[in-house]
This record gives C-alpha cells, sequence and structure tokens, in this order.
C-alpha cells in the first residue's frame, strides 16, 4: 500500500497530472472562446446613428470638372492626387485605402458601380479548399500562399463589414469511406492554416446527422459528410459600401462616366484624362498626378488606349450561377460537390432566401452582359440533381434567374486557353505610368488594394500627399458602426416593420437602415405599418429605391433592381413586375419625363436577357404606371380597347412553366412514336423500348436538343428501365415531364473542355 501511495504522489505523477490538468483548462478556455467575434450589442445600438447625407452626383460631376479648369499652378489644389478607373471590388478598395490616407481622389465607372464581375460572384469569402488541394499534391508554393493570404484577408473582410458578410458551414456529401480521412485531413489542414483566424473548426457529421441538417441530400450510398466555414456575403451591396466609405473620406466618385482619352505631359508621362457623361453626353478634362486601372476583365481597353500597340495581359473565363428555390437547400449550410462528372467544383448555396448554384468555367470573349449559355445551365441541373434525393424534381423551370460573369484571369502569354491560370493578381506600370491592377478575387480585395496604393504612392511620388499608412485593416466600413445582430428589433419597434423585411434591412445596410426606414411612407394597414414592398415574395421594399437614389448615387431602374436590392438576381421575373413601380418612385425623385420612363423600362427589360429571362417572354412592352388625369384617361383607353378587341387575355406563366403541348405537337409526337414502335400482344398494342425514346425524340421538331441524361432521369423518375416497353399514352406522359424538366429556348452548341482544379474553387 505504501508503495502504491508513493507511486501516486510522486512527484513525476503530480507533474504528469498537473501538465493535463493545465492542458485541459488551457484547452477548454481557447474552446470556449473560439468561434466568431460578435459586435457588442449596447443601449447606442438602440438608436440611430447621426444623420449623414453623401454629396450629390451634380456636385460630385463639379469637383471633376474643376479640376480640368486648372490654369495655373496656383490653383494645384484642385488636381487629384489619384484617378482611379473601375468602380468595381479592386477599384472601390483602391479608393477606400488612397483616401483613407489622407490622398485626394476621385473614382470614375462607365457603367455603374459594380455593375460587372464583383456583383455576379459565387457570394463567397473564402481561402480556397481547392487550391490548397493542388498546393499540397503539387508543391506548388505559389497556391500556398494565395489560400494562406485569402484566409487572412476571411477574416478582415467580416469584421469590416459584419452586417453584410457571415460564415457559412458547407458540406462536403461523403459516399466512400477511403474520402473520410482524406476530407478530414484537408480540412483540418485548412483550419491549421488559418490559426488564430479560423472561424469555427471543422467536424464530421454521421449519416443521419447529414440528412437530419440537409433533408434534400440523396441517401443512397451516403457514408457521412464532413462540415467546413467559409464565408458569405452580398457582393454588389459590399461594393456599395466601399464606394460610400471612400466618399465619406473625402473621394470624388461617379458612376456612368468614362474615360475617352489619356492625357500626357510633354515628357510622355499620364497627368490627366477626357471624361464622358455617359448620362448626359457631355465632356470635360481631369488632372491627376497618377492613373489608376482598375477595370477587371476590361483591363486592356485602357491599357490599349495608353499604347495601341499594347498585347493583353487578361484572359478571360466566365462563369455561370442560377437561382433556384429555397426549397432546394437549408437556410444555414451549403453544399460542395468536391467531384463533378468534368472536373468542376459546383457550390450550393443558401443566398438571401434563394437557393444559388454555380459555377462553370469557360473560356469568354469581353463583353459587358454576358448571358448565361443554355448548356451551361443544364449542366449545372444536372449536377445538382447528382446530389438531391431522387423524390425532389429538379426542373429547368425552377430555375428563377441565370447570370454570367467574367474573370479576370490575369493571362500566360504562352497559354492557348484559361489552364493553368490561377486567381491571384498582377501589378504592371506602363512607361508613360499607368499603373494597372489585374486579377484576383473578392475575397482579397482590401489586400490589393493595399499594395497598389502604396505602389501608387512610390511611382506617383505621393510620399509627402499622405498622412497616415495603410488603415483598412482595421477600419469599419459606412453602416458597420451603429450595427448589431438585434438591431433589426429596434426597426420593429420604432417603425412597425415586417421581421422579414427589418431583418433584410439590418443586414443590407447596417446602422444605415435607419435612414431607409426615415424614407417609408405608411402602408395604411394595421400591419406592418411601415414598409411598402416591391415585390409580395421578397423583403426589398420601396423606401429603398427613394434610398438608392439620394444616398447611393443609383441612376436607372437596372441599377436598383440589380445591384441596390438584389431582386433579379434572386428572380427576373419578379423584377420585371416591379419594374413599372420602381420606375415610378424614381420618376418621382428624378423628375423624369413619361419618354424616360418608357426608356428605362425597356433598358431594364433588355437587361433581364443577361439575368435569364427567357427571349419571348415579353410579349408587350410593360407600361409605366400612368400619372396625372392625361396619362390616366390615356391608360383607360388603351386598356379597354385591348379588352374589345379581344387582345387582352393576360398572358400567364412564362418561357419556363410546366408543360403545355402546342397546336399539332401531339400528333408529330404520335407519327414519331409510330414509326419507331412494334406491335407487342394479341391486342395489337404499339409500344417502344424506353432506350429508344431519345432517338424517337430526335425526329420530333423541338425536342432535338434534349439531352440522354434529361431523357434517362425522367425515365427513371416513372419507372422505366432502359429495356422497358412503353406504350403511346405512356409516351406523352414522358414527353410532359421533359418539357417541365428541360423546356427553354434552343441552346447553342458549344464546346465545354474539362476544367483543371485550380480554376474552379469557387465564384467570381
Amino acid at each position: 500500500m505504501s508503495r502504491l501511495l508513493r507511486a501516486v504522489f510522486s512527484r513525476k505523477t503530480l507533474a504528469i497530472a498537473t501538465g493535463g490538468t493545465a492542458l485541459a483548462a488551457g484547452g477548454g478556455y481557447w474552446y470556449l472562446n473560439s468561434g466568431p467575434a460578435y459586435p457588442l450589442s449596447t443601449r447606442e445600438t438602440r438608436r440611430p446613428p447621426p444623420p449623414w447625407t453623401p454629396p450629390s452626383r451634380a456636385e460630385m460631376l463639379k469637383a471633376l470638372k474643376a479640376s480640368g479648369a486648372i490654369k495655373t499652378t496656383a490653383e494645384d489644389g484642385e488636381e487629384f492626387d489619384l484617378l482611379i478607373v473601375g468602380g468595381g471590388a479592386t477599384g472601390a478598395g483602391v479608393a477606400v485605402d488612397a483616401a483613407s490616407r489622407g490622398l485626394k481622389v476621385a473614382l470614375v465607372e462607365r457603367d455603374d458601380f459594380s455593375a460587372g464581375t464583383s456583383s455576379k460572384s459565387t457570394k463567397l469569402v473564402h481561402g480556397g479548399v481547392r487550391y490548397l488541394q493542388k498546393a499540397v499534391f503539387e508543391l506548388d508554393y505559389d497556391q500556398y500562399k494565395l489560400v494562406k493570404e485569402a484566409l487572412h484577408e476571411r477574416k478582415i473582410f467580416l469584421q469590416t463589414a459584419p452586417y453584410l458578410s457571415a460564415m457559412l458551414p458547407i458540406m462536403l456529401p461523403i459516399y466512400k469511406y477511403w474520402q473520410v480521412p482524406y476530407y478530414w485531413a484537408g480540412c483540418k489542414m485548412y483550419d491549421v492554416l488559418a490559426g488564430k483566424e479560423n472561424m469555427e473548426t471543422s467536424y464530421i457529421m454521421s449519416k443521419g446527422k447529414a440528412l437530419e441538417t440537409f433533408p434534400m441530400l440523396k441517401s443512397d450510398g451516403l457514408v457521412g459528410a464532413l462540415v467546413y466555414y467559409d464565408g458569405q456575403h452580398n457582393d454588389s451591396r459590399m461594393n456599395i459600401a466601399l464606394i460610400m466609405s471612400a466618399v465619406k473620406h473625402g473621394a470624388t466618385v461617379a458612376n456612368y462616366c468614362e474615360v475617352t482619352e489619356l492625357h500626357k505631359s510633354s515628357s510622355g508621362r499620364l497627368n490627366g484624362a477626357r471624361l464622358k457623361d455617359n448620362l448626359t453626353g457631355e465632356e470635360w478634362n481631369i488632372r491627376a498626378k497618377g492613373i489608376i486601372n482598375a477595370t477587371g476583365p476590361f483591363s486592356d481597353t485602357l491599357l490599349t488606349l495608353d499604347d495601341p500597340t499594347h498585347k493583353p495581359i487578361v484572359q478571360p473565363s466566365s462563369g455561370i450561377h442560377i437561382t433556384l428555390p429555397n426549397y432546394y437547400s437549408p437556410r444555414k449550410m451549403g453544399l460542395l460537390d468536391p467531384a463533378t462528372s468534368d472536373g468542376r467544383v459546383i457550390f450550393f448555396l443558401p443566398w438571401q432566401g434563394n437557393t444559388i448554384a454555380g459555377t462553370t468555367d469557360s473560356p469568354a470573349s469581353v463583353e459587358r452582359e454576358p448571358r448565361a449559355a443554355e448548356d451551361e445551365i443544364r449542366w449545372v441541373l444536372e449536377e445538382v440533381r447528382r446530389y438531391l434525393s431522387p423524390d425532389i424534381k429538379v426542373r429547368r423551370g425552377d430555375v428563377l434567374s441565370a447570370w454570367s460573369g467574367l474573370r479576370p484571369l490575369v493571362r500566360n502569354p504562352s497559354a492557348a486557353s484559361t489552364e493553368g491560370l490561377v486567381r491571384n493578381h498582377m501589378l504592371h506600370v506602363s512607361t508613360s505610368g499607368l499603373l494597372t491592377i489585374a486579377g484576383g478575387k473578392w475575397t482579397t480585395y482590401r489586400a490589393m488594394a493595399e499594395e497598389t496604393v502604396d505602389m501608387a504612392v512610390n511611382v506617383f511620388q505621393l510620399s509627402s500627399r499622405v498622412k497616415s499608412g495603410c488603415v483598412t485593416d482595421t477600419l469599419r466600413l459606412v453602416g458597420s458602426d451603429g450595427w448589431s445582430r438585434n438591431m433589426f428589433i429596434g426597426l420593429i419597434q420604432r417603425y412597425g416593420l415586417e421581421t422579414e423585411v427589418a431583418r433584410h434591412l439590418s443586414d443590407n445596410y447596417g446602422d444605415r437602415a435607419w435612414t431607409v426606414c426615415s424614407l417609408a411612407e405608411p402602408t395604411e394597414k394595421n400591419w406592418p405599418l411601415y414598409g411598402k414592398r416591391i415585390s409580395s415574395q421578397y423583403p426589398f421594399v420601396e423606401a429603398e429605391v427613394r434610398y438608392a437614389v439620394h444616398h447611393e448615387y443609383a441612376q436607372t431602374a437596372v441599377d436598383v433592381l440589380a445591384r441596390r436590392t438584389r431582386l433579379s438576381f434572386l428572380n427576373v421575373h419578379a423584377a420585371l413586375e416591379a419594374l413599372p413601380r420602381v420606375v415610378d418612385i424614381m420618376a418621382d425623385e428624378l423628375g423624369w419625363s413619361r419618354a424616360e420612363r418608357k426608356a428605362q423600362i425597356a433598358q431594364a427589360v433588355e437587361f433581364f436577357g443577361s439575368m435569364g429571362l427567357a427571349p419571348g417572354t415579353v410579349t408587350k412592352m410593360p407600361e409605366p404606371v400612368p400619372r396625372g388625369w392625361a396619362e390616366r384617361a390615356w391608360s383607360e383607353l388603351a386598356s379597354s380597347s385591348w379588352l374589345w378587341l379581344g387582345r387582352g387575355r393576360r398572358e400567364t406563366g412564362h418561357g419556363y412553366s410546366r408543360a403545355r403541348f402546342e397546336m399539332g405537337e401531339l400528333a408529330a409526337l404520335e407519327d414519331a412514336f409510330a414509326r419507331n414502335a412494334s406491335v407487342k400482344g394479341v391486342d395489337g398494342e404499339m409500344n417502344v423500348k424506353a432506350g429508344k425514346v431519345v432517338d424517337v425524340l430526335r425526329e420530333v421538331p423541338g425536342y432535338a436538343e434534349i439531352s440522354e441524361k434529361e431523357c434517362l432521369y425522367v425515365l427513371e423518375e416513372a419507372g422505366f428501365g432502359a429495356g422497358a416497353d412503353i406504350g403511346f399514352h405512356e409516351f406523352v406522359e414522358v414527353c410532359g415531364n421533359l418539357k417541365e424538366i428541360a423546356f427553354s429556348p434552343a441552346p447553342g452548341k458549344q464546346e465545354r473542355l474539362s476544367i483543371p482544379v485550380e480554376k474552379s474553387g469557387g465564384g467570381i
């Protein structure tokens, strides 16, 4: 007994026990204090922040024109230190960085802020799990650095605009037992690489827990799942927050303002540009000590303007996304398919109340409004079907919107395609002094901006002009200071908003939601008291339109429906329905005539084509809301005449509605069936083999583009194996289901290449 006591209470045993206790206590303390750091809720967040109204666009244009009117050195105070061309994520980030250092900054954008790539991303703030895989298996240090930098920036991103970004758990479903340790090791390495900046640690889920969390998941063969964490944000709202933060720090910004010429001194150095207001056609000169090209996929356009002999440095790649109804995914869990049928990665993410799926990766040409190719949309749907439960019918008609964005990949001059390109950025200074920042991704916009401004200060000799170093790693964007996660409750209590609307305003405007609500008109209902929706299905309200005009430089209906609210990205048909009312509200604020209102509607309808609105959907252009007795009388007369002529029957549905056979279509199906059928049984019944259905359909006009995968999917859903006999009535039923699944405009032929790992990994 004494020996046992001596062993138990020996110095060695006590040291081990003490060390173990200390380690357990330290680990417990770390665990209890790990996870995301949310802003503290205080009594101050109950109340609106101090009011702030940004300068109007007219005042901004006046400041731009003043720099071009410089005649003497005494007026050099009007000259800008930096002229930034491009109002996307990169340009806006550079503007915030430069203005916060005390530089005199001008930013111009040819279209609207975030009109291009920056509003058409996968909405992820991520390090890149697949980049890490490539870094490990190919010992690629550049990929490792890219992931390391992105994970560091991810943390800063979520802190500088906490209301616009949040962490999102993403599930990797596992269907092979050997994949469990493989995915676990990869995600743990991702956690370790993030270090103290990690959001939450990844973990393994059992099959039952995975299906409980993601009930839409296919259970057949499911082994389990692994969940890791990345960030998600509202991209165009983030872009606007950057623009407004730059304005608050003294930057001069103007959308729809295009650079048409670059001006050089006698020594050949750039010293200004000629600008054109694309809304009015007015042109003027601007003076600046340095010019930064931050135009993303359009970088080569400005570089060619500087040097006509310039060779392109950007090779764009397009990625398409589709929006599906919210019943396709849980509200708080995303899904990653790490190995699609052709090697690409696809994300399946809840966003703004709906579900987005994407992305693809195909070589593309540079255009202002790229459109999602039909075969790419079908490919995404095919991949979605592979992972969802068989009792969920994945229909083409469920695609609420579809868009395409251009990735500004930096070109390797020796590469013939986008293969081998990665998402890191490149800085380039031309002989005339044009500083170009190209490449990169949303997650690393801040680091790119810091590096760009550092180089600009050096190249343009602005060290005497800066008042501090870079502060954007701690600078909180407009809307963040007075925001807390419970702020929406104060909005409900003060304004009588619906909970869904209050949450939406809080999560998309931060403490600026108080200003939005101050512009709201009473609903004249018992509840809600304020907050008239522009679409009954979504929480966007009319006050947001007024706020966008007066506080966020919205100039067109598309600006509001696509980038200030996200309605056209969530549901293009809902956006089309809301369009006349949005134009009517903007007409009140901007004084539009009836002709301008009609032009705005036509422009928006054209834009909706790039959002997935099927050709032929709009058979009659929507009319502006009548204003004044004359317009109302004319509207009533036109409406009654339309009905009297028998043309007033409202079109129901749209191009992707439930199956409807057109006149003569059933006869064509019957003829094709009869040509390919054989007689079975004593009753002389005509049948075809299920495996031959797609061949039969090839003979019917309008069905030639239906793929074998889509046909097989419908046949399996109906319970027909490849060798089953199908009668004519079953054949018609199958055709009806095919129309429901795949009915869409006839797609153009486009070769889709197998895409390597390093280019797929998530968004634009």
